[in-house]
């Protein structure tokens, strides 16, 4: 029988993420954890992918206790390849890396995998992503307990580089506890990687409710519409673009206004034109450009609606976030939105239905117009909502956040901790 994990035994954890740590979904995944495995009194290591001496700075972890492969810079000579194909700085792409590239990259990563293991005592590692870094890692250190957290990032690379899928494979299935952000995604880890479904748990994700609350929120004015994460085509953001332009003009009588946060830089060609977009429809958009978590909590409580157009997501935390901030939500109908919220009261989300995909986050061009009239749709109901009633029915926001807040979450993820030792014969 199964007891509960022992949580006042303090280890050493070796945390591994191939890309930044302080950006994207999977680095504030991170920071959470590492500043919930230091308040639980464990000791924090990190080796981290960074762009040249861009070194961050990391609640729950002391910088003596970190090795960064640098990119661009003294390790290697190439832009950080991203879990997604855009992101928020400069980066390459997995599936154009040369065979040369990935072998580097892979020597690179065991190196400093290797350093720490040999300056420090370490308990267990806990890595990001189902993928490259992580299958380093299993084979670097064999015999170290390992718990690897999934993004759903991971499983597109799995998909969109079958070329590379046999350097990940094999170790992946050899990593002793998989952390999932959901049921559905577990189901699709067992799917593309054959791994054992009694090695995945479900911990799911969540949200700093210190900084994200509807406290101090500002009702009056026009309907603010917000959506904040990367300017790219896979979120969607051209399309929100599009349909708000003609939403504005053909309502007009409607007083709403867009607010666009999120990383503009660094993005290429995508984020380039979502930026034009935006700059056509003049002051009826506002650009904020990367934010800080507490900016990103101060916007949220300006706005009424936020809005997730994405075409591929694991567990967007960011609508959590959102909901404790007050805002009532339009989202799309993707298996991770519907597990956080399909038990929201209707005056809350939204959901937009998608069809089957023709790529793995973008439609078929023939679905476009239904598209576009039932995001226009649903911005429109939600709008009319917040004209009719500006404050949200709050005792209903904690039905749906009250189960994810990051203590919580690390509960779950040292259940993950305590299973991964027992496959070792410890504890």
């Amino acid at each position: 029988m199964f007891s509960p994990p022992n949580f006042l035994q303090s280890m050493n954890i070796l945390h591994v993420i191939s890309q930044h740590p302080e950006s994207t979904g999977s680095g504030i995944y991170l920071q959470n954890l590492l500043r919930q495995a230091a308040a639980a009194g464990h000791r924090n290591f990190l080796v981290a992918g960074v762009t040249g001496d861009c070194l961050p700075r990391l609640a729950g972890i002391v910088e003596e206790s970190c090795r960064f492969v640098r990119f661009a810079g003294l390790d290697l000579d190439f832009a950080i390849p991203g879990m997604s194909d855009v992101m928020p700085y400069p980066s390459s792409r997995f599936s154009e890396l040369s065979p040369e590239s990935l072998l580097r990259y892979e020597q690179a990563f065991a190196a400093k995998i290797s350093q720490v293991a040999g300056e420090f005592s370490i308990d267990l590692v806990h890595s990001h992503h189902l993928w490259l870094a992580s299958a380093v890692t299993r084979r670097t250190l064999p015999r170290i307990p390992m718990v690897t957290s999934c993004h759903s990032t991971d499983l597109r690379q799995f998909v969109q580089c079958p070329h590379l899928q046999g350097r990940v494979v094999g170790d992946c299935r050899k990593i002793d506890r998989i952390v999932a952000l959901s049921s559905s995604q577990a189901e699709r880890i067992v799917s593309l990687y054959a791994i054992a479904p009694d090695k995945i748990g479900v911990a799911g994700i969540g949200f700093d409710e210190e900084i994200f609350t509807g406290k101090d929120r500002r009702e009056a004015g026009p309907v603010h519409l917000l959506y904040a994460g990367k300017l790219s085509y896979a979120k969607g953001v051209d399309w929100l673009l599009r349909v708000f332009g003609n939403f504005a003009g053909q309502e007009a009588h409607l007083p709403v206004h867009l607010h666009l946060a999120g990383s503009g830089s660094g993005s290429g060609e995508e984020a380039r034109e979502c930026l034009e977009m935006a700059a056509r429809m003049g002051q009826r958009v506002t650009v904020h450009g990367p934010l800080s978590q507490q900016e990103l909590a101060r916007l949220m409580r300006r706005c009424h609606i936020f809005v997730l157009p994405s075409f591929y997501e694991g567990l967007p935390m960011v609508l959590l976030e959102a909901l404790a901030s007050g805002c009532r939500l339009v989202a799309t109908d993707l298996s991770g939105c519907l597990e956080l919220l399909g038990n929201a009261a209707p005056e809350l989300v939204e959901f937009v239905a998608l069809p089957p995909l023709c790529a793995i986050d973008r439609p078929d061009a023939r679905d476009w117009g239904l598209l576009d009239s039932k995001l226009q749709a649903a911005l429109s109901v939600m709008t009319r909502r917040v004209i009719s009633a500006p404050s949200p029915p709050y005792e209903e926001i904690p039905k749906i956040t009250g189960r994810s807040s990051w203590k919580t979450v690390f509960g779950k993820i040292a259940e993950a901790y305590d299973r991964a030792r027992r496959c070792h014969g410890l504890w």
